[in-house]
């Protein structure tokens, strides 16, 4: 025998009290009678299976699953509070009806938009065509995080807003955020301390500092800038030079100097380390490089803060007549994608992006969850290319 399960529907136009009664045959002959005792206006009585409805909803799953329609919402988000069998009867009915869950009216209830907003400390350059290639990569890697959480990613430049918080949580866009940039972090210390003192969800890609609010996913920039720099000492290079702006403004790039530097000290070399100060671009990579040769017209290596600047390095090296790595070895930082198709080919310190995305995400969506987070520092690799004169 096959069940049927029947909707009524009443068109109510005239007032009384009214005795209803439906009749549904079965396969195996037997008549159901059922009756209904409603108050209300004229009305014309009609019967659908649910297999002819337009949209099924959860209340239908609910219904045919023998369970609360509270059950069915969690069972379609894969709650742990609805064990296993469950879960599976109600997707497999789900499933089985075509229904999809209305995000925008489960977010509604839930008063959560299922959404991360990523906000970028740098703009574009003037002509809007580039973004830092390193950004690029982790955008990738942070948009397939975020898909695989159930979360979609709102993506913005908001160097100039004065209230992140209440640009994305109180309204609702986004519940939570993630920065990223090389950006000036002393300009968003306040703005920083205003998202703590929000209770905002926010977690930040950059160096690990225990005097700075909120928490921080970085790579191990000091052990990046040390292990590059001994790479290039062994080479037998004797004339250093460091391009990147390394301060308190720029933490990151201060790392990698410092790590810079303390290789340096360890080998033996007494002088203080020369260095000229880059934001991560080309055009300031040439600059810093044609100011360092005024200075120290001998140098025969230069490590650089990031792959950016390592390019307009060689650029403005051949553009003078000096051949790398012959002349001058040249090293980066962040492994983009464009330093394994320059030639030659740069030697750079990769930081692993798709661990970095996966990171940021998992950690936003924890706070969101108000589960306990902490600091991140991800290795760091050498990744030996012919800029530095030596590939083994």
């Amino acid at each position: 025998m096959h069940a049927g399960l029947f909707y009524f529907r009443c068109a109510f136009t005239a007032a009384g009290k009214r005795l209803v009664k439906h009749s549904i045959k079965m396969e195996n002959g037997c008549e159901i009678t059922l009756s209904l005792y409603c108050e209300c206006r004229f009305f014309q009585l009609e019967t659908r299976s649910i297999s002819m409805r337009a949209k099924p909803t959860s209340f239908d799953i609910a219904h045919m699953a023998g369970v609360s329609q509270s059950t069915v919402s969690r069972a379609l988000r894969n709650s742990p509070l609805v064990n296993k069998e469950t879960r599976d009867k109600i997707q497999a009915i789900a499933q089985e009806l075509n229904y999809k869950v209305d995000k925008n009216a489960s977010n509604l209830r839930q008063q959560q938009s299922r959404t991360i907003a990523l906000l970028l400390f740098e703009d574009p350059t003037t002509d809007d065509s580039k973004i830092n290639p390193f950004f690029l990569s982790m955008l990738g890697s942070i948009t397939r995080a975020c898909a695989a959480e159930g979360y979609d990613l709102l993506v913005s430049f908001q160097q100039l807003s004065d209230n992140w918080h209440a640009d994305y949580e109180d309204t609702n866009k986004a519940d939570g955020l993630i920065l990223l940039g090389y950006g000036d972090y002393v300009d968003y210390q306040d703005k920083l301390h205003q998202l703590q003192d929000q209770n905002t969800h926010f977690v930040l890609w950059g160096a690990v500092d225990p005097n700075r609010p909120g928490i921080s996913i970085s790579c191990d920039n000091f052990r990046g800038g040390y292990k590059v720099t001994q790479h290039l000492i062994r080479q037998g290079r004797k004339c250093f030079g460091f391009i990147g702006t390394a301060d308190h403004h720029y933490p990151e790039f201060f790392e990698r100097f410092k790590g810079h530097s303390v290789a340096l000290e360890q080998a033996g070399y007494q002088h203080q380390p020369l260095k000229l100060d880059a934001i991560s671009s080309e055009e300031a990579g040439k600059a810093a490089l044609n100011q360092l040769l005024e200075q120290q017209p001998h140098i025969d290596a230069v490590v650089c803060a990031s792959d950016t600047i390592a390019l307009g390095v060689m650029e403005a090296l051949k553009e003078r007549g000096y051949a790398v790595p012959e002349d001058v070895a040249v090293v980066g930082y962040d492994n983009i994608l464009l330093s394994n198709y320059v030639s030659p080919k740069l030697t750079t310190v990769q930081q692993d992006t798709t661990a970095a995305g996966e990171m940021l995400v998992k950690t936003v969506v924890k706070m969101i969850r108000e589960e306990p987070v902490e600091d991140v520092i991800l290795p760091a690799e050498v990744i030996v290319r012919e800029s530095c004169g030596n590939t083994g």
